[in-house]
């Protein structure tokens, strides 16, 4: 059996920067023990597999090298990449169907723009884990998908050097920091150790929770961040209603076959 493979790099125009996700389209569905292989065998973030539904809709799904997750951002964006430019779908948006409900990424002058739910985070005590985990003690801390753990400045976000051994004790997906930015309204960085992944480069899903934070601590609706990972990203968002729209580009780094033995 032989399985197309892309690796796409998200929410940038240069190769080498953004987060790189894997795609792989497949006719039907295979076995989750394969998927799961294949995604650890790829060793990225996560890696993507879609089936094309006979409605012209796609089902997709998501993994890292340990776990199926309810959404990613960068993956999608990478998979809506290859659907437009690989298999020349020519309509303006592409429609899928996921574990986290309905999503849509559509090609806009900004890029592909996807359309996400909104998950607006809650305040939450700090977990003692997080505070330990990062040795720096947030002015706030929130709660949605994520911890939202929040600072004064992006000097602070880009200084700190987390424990992930610590970071692994906390009962949610993982931890986001964000602060005010400096030329952008906010940055941030994204670590989900539970899931194989110490540091994301970019991470899409991520501002689901961030963008109805700043949309309402900053009293606007359309918002640009950057993830200050080492590979960094820019991502432009606005909030629409309970959606998000997230905004980038992606550049093509590899296309080639898995080649799985027939048993």
């Amino acid at each position: 059996m032989e399985i197309p493979i892309y690796q796409v790099d998200a929410f940038t125009s240069r190769l080498f920067s953004g987060n790189p996700a894997a795609v792989c389209p497949l006719p039907s569905w295979l076995d989750d023990a394969l998927l799961q292989a294949i995604a650890s065998e790829n060793n990225l973030s996560e890696t993507a597999f879609y089936v094309k539904q006979r409605d012209g809709t796609y089902r997709i799904r998501w993994f890292t090298p340990v776990a199926e997750v309810d959404l990613c951002g960068h993956a999608t964006l990478a998979a809506a990449y290859v659907i437009f430019q690989k298999e020349g779908y020519s309509n303006e948006t592409i429609r899928f169907h996921s574990r986290s409900g309905p999503l849509a990424v559509k090609q806009t002058p900004d890029g592909l723009e996807m359309d996400f739910p909104a998950q607006p985070p809650i305040p939450c005590e700090t977990p003692p884990a997080l505070q330990e985990a990062l040795q720096q003690t947030p002015v706030a801390c929130w709660k949605a998908q994520d911890y939202l753990a929040v600072f004064r400045s992006a000097a602070e976000i880009r200084n700190l050097q987390p424990d992930f051994s610590q970071l692994k004790k906390l009962d949610l997906r993982g931890v986001i920091v964000t602060a005010p930015g400096n030329g952008h309204d906010f940055v941030l960085r994204f670590f989900a150790p539970k899931l194989g992944v110490d540091e994301d480069p970019v991470t899409g899903s991520a501002f689901t929770q961030l963008v109805p934070y700043w949309a309402e601590r900053l009293g606007k609706t359309s918002l640009t961040a950057r993830q200050l990972s080492k590979r960094g990203g820019e991502v432009k968002a606005t909030l629409v209603g309970d959606r998000v729209a997230i905004r980038g580009q992606a550049v093509l780094y590899l296309e080639g076959k898995i080649y799985i033995p027939d048993e």
